[in-house]
């Protein structure tokens, strides 16, 4: 088919027409895209990398921080913040804090620990402070090797936080302040690099600052700023057997004995009877190691600040001191790993009043009055 000469100059400009809107329109939409394919979700905040500075009585050893997660100001106070803040678990109902209670050393002040909808755990939840300290596992069983990793469990076990660390990303990613804090505490330049890790990073960051100070009347004894009653000296000798044979040993310091009064090993210290290593009620160490001769063993935890940390043991049967001296007076009870120095010490009234002044001796709550303690949305 031919065209006429006017026709085929109509469609040719018609077409130019065409091209050239095409690269306008492309040019138009390429200025309207982030620079180099960036995402729209870009936090835009600056990462501060300040230090934290742990102030640590000389008394105490060093925290060993992780190279991979080195404490920033930033970083603690997000932790802080993840930690009293109930969106960690399923329902909005339940924070880090609603079981590790500032007034109660970080520990919890009920038998058993409750988690949502009302459910009883099975164990009392143990103090966190100092936990930073802590080398040889963690939880009363030691199936945590870190802070980072216990940091992991309470938010999907389904008795405490219940919650779904996948579905938890996506909350704090879409989080009217979070994004900005996770930036500044890890200098993450978009919200889909929350992640999981990040977030126990900072909780575990936060716990690391959870440390006591040296200033209990023990410590300010040893450092020779004040005395010990005769009473509370009598219990210190009990305590440590130091006093060459005059008082009773009451096997105490074997267990309990360096600057947090822990040896941070697992022992069975008699709670329950056992025929065998195969009837506990709780299997405790075991769950962790699957050795057979862990089972019914428990961390033996700190003893500083004792006083304010009731109800005592894995299970919180014992709602006093008075109650645990006695269980150690006893003997404790029979199982085939019973820890050998379980046996019955013949400790009069006036020996368990030594032993109970001694403890008190180790009370410091002084330093949960910092601010590192409190609660953020309070």
């Amino acid at each position: 088919m031919h065209l006429p000469r006017h026709e085929i100059s109509r469609i040719a400009a018609k077409r130019h027409t065409s091209l050239l809107y095409l690269a306008v329109s492309v040019l138009l939409l390429s200025c309207c895209k982030p620079d180099d394919g960036e995402p729209e979700d870009m936090i835009g905040v600056a990462q501060d990398k300040t230090p934290y500075e742990l102030i640590i009585p000389d008394e105490f050893p060093d925290v060993k921080v992780p190279a991979d997660n080195p404490m920033t100001m930033a970083g603690v106070m997000l932790g802080r913040k993840l930690f009293h803040d109930p969106i960690l678990s399923v329902d909005n109902s339940i924070s880090c804090s609603s079981c590790h209670v500032p007034e109660s050393v970080m520990s919890d002040p009920r038998q058993f620990s409750i988690g949502v909808g009302d459910q009883a755990g099975k164990r009392q939840a143990m103090s966190l402070v100092n936990s930073g300290f802590f080398e040889n596992g963690l939880f009363w069983d030691g199936r945590a090797a870190s802070l980072e990793d216990l940091a992991l469990i309470p938010v999907e076990d389904p008795v405490e936080q219940a919650h779904s660390w996948d579905d938890l990303e996506v909350i704090l990613r879409n989080h009217s302040s979070y994004p900005e804090e996770f930036a500044r505490a890890f200098g993450i330049e978009t919200t889909d690099e929350i992640t999981r890790d990040l977030s126990v990073k900072a909780l575990a960051q936060y716990q690391r600052a959870l440390h006591s100070s040296a200033d209990s009347k023990f410590d300010k004894w040893v450092r020779e700023e004040t005395f010990l009653t005769d009473q509370e000296l009598d219990g210190f000798q009990m305590f440590f057997d130091a006093s060459f044979g005059t008082l009773i040993d009451a096997e105490c310091g074997h267990c309990h004995n360096g600057p947090f009064f822990t040896t941070n090993l697992y022992e069975n210290n008699g709670l329950d009877s056992a025929d065998s290593e195969l009837n506990f009620p709780d299997l405790g160490r075991f769950i962790s190691t699957g050795v057979h001769s862990d089972r019914g063993k428990f961390r033996v935890p700190t003893l500083r600040n004792i006083a304010f940390t009731a109800p005592y043991m894995h299970d919180g049967r014992f709602q006093t001191l008075e109650e645990v001296i006695e269980h150690y007076n006893s003997g404790g009870h029979f199982s085939p790993n019973v820890n050998p120095l379980m046996r019955p010490l013949g400790l009069d009234e006036d020996d368990k009043q030594a032993l109970l002044a001694f403890l008190h001796t180790l009370s410091d709550t002084s330093f949960l009055s910092k601010e590192i303690f409190q609660d953020p949305f309070e």
